[in-house]
């Protein structure tokens, strides 16, 4: 049987990528490397009622933006004509990759498609996103997410952030030895003091024997978690690793979509989850894993793209904490507001607006 289809529906008319390449407030050092620009992909789909939905990617590496532009205008060139009805454009997408995979530039591609969609139907609604999916506006908690930083050299960047609001600092590892790492963390747990959330990113930098042995010596300084410390691909590995710490484990930003979700929660991977909504399928696989994490009781917190996860962790039940990285804030009109160490979504749609003379300035040719 066939769906209807409201005729107040849009309809998609075009799908338009492009590609800059923009600075950041601060370089981010982590163990294979330092990220000092920001490689953004720009999503918009105009539809036949003059709204046009925005999101947009963040492609890790410059090499990756023009395959990406090509990739998301020629898939969407197969969606023109459809009417904006993200499960059913998920479900079309999904068979259509099915034989491919979803992982890389192709499922990042169908996630921010999919953010898209839904910053349309919130534009159409006149409404903010969250409020789509039976929630509010609120105020999320956030922790401020830094490189390796050390608590010396970086202490006015660190104070900066708790003159924010912030109640959570996140540092990287991995990219030194085990007393490289103590000697970080001991520096900055002393600077925060004891009241502050202090997070620990291993970027999948380390095997299982030696992540077991750098968190037994990390046990003392009250870490809030610990992220990534092996492989992502190697559940078992993470398992083995939470099995054995003392410290949460935290993982999730490079599953992808909720069929990886789903095998990781069964695996026993991890403490706490982290979906990227550019990998976890966009705000449709987001809402799939929000229910799994709910039904399993783990925590659940966003990565990156702060603007549209504070409307999905507004109505994720185990909403645990909002990770702001900002990436767009050089190309937004108007960008992300940190209150008291908070975030709020803002509509309508997903509040996304486009700074075009930044954009130009900017733009990958």
């Amino acid at each position: 049987m066939k769906t209807a289809t409201s005729k107040n529906t849009p309809a998609i008319t075009s799908v338009k990528a492009r590609a800059v390449v923009t600075p950041i407030s601060r370089p981010l050092k982590n163990a294979f490397g330092v990220i000092d620009v920001a490689p953004l992909l720009l999503i918009d789909v105009a539809t036949d009622q003059g709204i046009t939905g925005r999101s947009y990617l963040f492609a890790y590496s410059k090499l990756t933006l023009k395959p990406f532009v090509h990739l998301v205008e020629e898939i969407g060139r197969d969606l023109v004509g459809k009417p904006v009805v993200p499960y059913d454009l998920m479900a079309a997408m999904d068979a259509k990759f099915r034989l491919l995979g979803w992982q890389g530039l192709v499922g990042m591609a169908v996630a921010g498609l999919d953010m898209a969609f839904w910053d349309i139907l919130g534009y159409a609604a006149g409404k903010p996103v969250v409020e789509l999916l039976g929630g509010s506006p609120r105020p999320i908690r956030a922790y401020d997410s830094f490189g390796a930083v050390e608590a010396d050299t970086d202490e006015k960047a660190l104070r900066r952030s708790l003159e924010q609001g912030f109640k959570g600092i996140k540092t990287k590892g991995g990219d030194g030895d085990a007393a490289n790492d103590e000697r970080r963390i001991k520096g900055l747990r002393k600077l925060l003091g004891p009241d502050i959330a202090l997070m620990l990113d291993f970027n999948q930098s380390l095997d299982p024997a030696e992540a077991k042995r750098r968190v037994d010596r990390l046990a003392p300084y009250d870490l809030t978690w610990i992220e990534e410390p092996v492989a992502q691909e190697n559940l078992s590995g993470h398992a083995e690793v939470r099995e054995a710490s003392p410290i949460p484990i935290q993982a999730g930003e490079n599953w992808w979509f909720p069929r990886g979700f789903a095998e990781a929660i069964a695996a026993g991977a991890s403490d706490f989850i982290m979906p990227d909504l550019m990998k976890v399928g966009g705000i449709t696989g987001w809402l799939n894993v929000a229910a799994q994490a709910d039904a399993a009781s783990i925590p659940m917190s966003s990565h990156i793209l702060p603007e549209a996860s504070a409307h999905v962790m507004a109505v994720t039940p185990s909403a645990h904490w909002l990770e702001v990285l900002d990436f767009a804030g050089a190309i937004l009109a108007n960008p992300i507001k940190i209150t008291d160490g908070t975030v709020t979504a803002r509509g309508p749609g997903l509040g996304l607006e486009w700074n075009e003379a930044a954009i130009a300035k900017y733009q990958l040719a």
